[in-house]
């Protein structure tokens, strides 16, 4: 591909001559012949300065948002972050355009929202993907997870797989990080799912507003054509503006309703109104806040013409992996997984599990390191106020000491409660946790869910909770 046709729809300029693109990179330790590098002034590093690299290694050309002495031509832009979806698209012939695509966004649910949409979907008959947390799945092909949403040229290739596949929809989480650096902009979602908005990515965004302020982005005519959003979230009244709307929820009025019949551990079955269009479908996840999930993967459904019946065998058929997640018993006692790794969403975990515990409720969890460090007390008032017993442990501590992320959320803990343990080594507190339960408990093991590393000094170790959990009780409920 020429670059100039790159440069139309990168909005540059190109400069220093013509070149022929065969791929494109973010990092010049990989740069090859004939690739486009770009440069990108990120929150730690500014690449630009590692252009000289990218040439030696045989880059045909750079994208960058000044002018550097360099040999080779260059596209110079106003946002190197811009340039690079856009070119990312285009140079994978814009597959974007040729999905139906709804982007979901929220602190929590994305997963299983997009994962009951792929279902729905499925059922309806068409050919779906999905994208996201726990990377994406097409047909018979499976990609393992990175990020919540790729960047753009693993993104845009993707879909661009998809499309040759024969996809019709696609279901993608869009986190808040990928609004701010537009990872997906060139995209224009047939329908934009508004899930909630909760503490979470404060070591990014800085402040809740600047949070809110890159989800508020995706809720403009100009990046979806149907909004759907939680009316019981106050967030909500600051989306959409010039949009058409459709708003789901249980408290306040809304266009969507549930009306839960029957909750067990097993999950919920449950009558929705759509619409004024109602069905009924059994969910295989417990806990209120997914009637909530499937609420709003039915509205989002409902809203871009599918049938209520394609909308019950969908939501009846999903599961999603680590999302309170019913792994097995020991004496007597469930035990759940679940991706909980935020205040609100530990809150809601605990709270669902509460009305199903005959005896103590248990948790074990921990915080990530590198990460929203405020959190940390908060989720360990959380847990003292939400559970009999907690178990405080490491998650994914990054390059932080696992003991003083510990020491942090203890704090929180102790400021309501003194029943807990702190064990560092995950696999032995979860060993330790196990010892507690008797007839009637239940434990919850929070914050990695269906993740099957644990991420130390930088080094992704092979780990996973459930393996833990059935090692432990003999692979079967005991």
């Amino acid at each position: 591909m020429k670059l100039e046709a790159l440069a139309k729809e990168a909005e540059g300029t190109v400069r220093g001559g013509s070149a022929e693109i065969s791929g494109l990179c973010t990092d010049s330790r990989v740069a090859g012949e004939g690739d486009l590098f770009f440069c990108l002034n990120g929150t730690h590093v500014d690449s630009h300065k590692f252009a000289f690299e990218a040439e030696a290694r045989g880059a045909a050309a750079i994208v960058c948002e000044h002018e550097l002495d360099v040999g080779i031509p260059q596209l110079v832009v106003k946002d190197g972050r811009s340039a690079l979806s856009q070119s990312a698209a285009a140079f994978y012939g814009h597959p974007e355009k040729s999905l139906s695509t709804v982007g979901v966004t929220g602190t929590n649910g994305k997963t299983t929202v997009t994962r009951m949409l792929y279902e729905i979907f499925s059922a309806e008959g068409k050919k779906a993907g999905v994208i996201g947390t726990l990377g994406a799945q097409y047909g018979k092909v499976t990609v393992d997870p990175a990020l919540t949403t790729p960047d753009p040229v693993d993104l845009f290739a993707l879909l661009a797989e998809m499309k040759k596949s024969g996809v019709q929809f696609v279901a993608m989480e869009v986190s808040a990080h990928a609004l701010a650096l537009k990872k997906e902009a060139p995209i224009v979602y047939d329908a934009a799912v508004f899930t909630n908005l909760t503490q979470d990515h404060l070591d990014f965004f800085g402040t809740m507003e600047a949070y809110g302020a890159a989800k508020r982005t995706l809720f403009t005519d100009k990046r979806c054509r149907l909004a759907v959003l939680n009316a019981d979230d106050q967030f909500t009244k600051t989306l959409a503006g010039g949009v058409r709307a459709v708003t789901y929820g249980l408290d306040s009025p809304a266009d969507c309703f549930a009306l839960p019949e029957e909750e067990s551990t097993a999950g919920t079955r449950v009558l929705l109104n759509l619409e004024d269009e109602l069905c009924e479908a059994q969910l295989k996840m417990a806990g209120r806040f997914n009637v909530y999930n499937a609420l709003a993967a039915a509205t989002a459904a409902h809203g871009l013409g599918v049938s209520v019946e394609a909308i019950a065998r969908g939501l009846s058929n999903t599961t999603v992996n680590g999302r309170l997640e019913r792994v097995g018993s020991y004496r007597g006692a469930d035990i759940f997984v679940d991706f909980a790794h935020t205040p609100d969403g530990l809150e809601k975990s605990l709270t669902a599990l509460r009305g199903y515990c005959a005896g103590k409720l248990v948790v074990l969890f921990g915080c990530g390191g590198n990460r929203d460090r405020e959190k940390r007390p908060i989720m360990g008032k959380i847990a003292a106020k939400c559970s009999d017993y907690a178990v405080i442990t490491s998650d994914n501590p990054r390059y932080e000491d696992p003991c003083a992320i510990i020491g942090e959320i203890a704090a929180g803990f102790t400021e309501i409660g003194t029943h807990y343990t702190a064990i560092e080594e995950r696999e032995r507190a979860i060993g330790y946790a196990l010892s507690l339960l008797e007839k009637g408990d239940i434990l919850l093991v929070a914050g990695k869910g269906g993740e099957t590393t644990q991420e130390i000094m930088g080094i992704k170790y092979a780990y996973d909770d459930k393996d833990v959990i059935k090692t432990h009780i003999g692979g079967r409920d005991a």
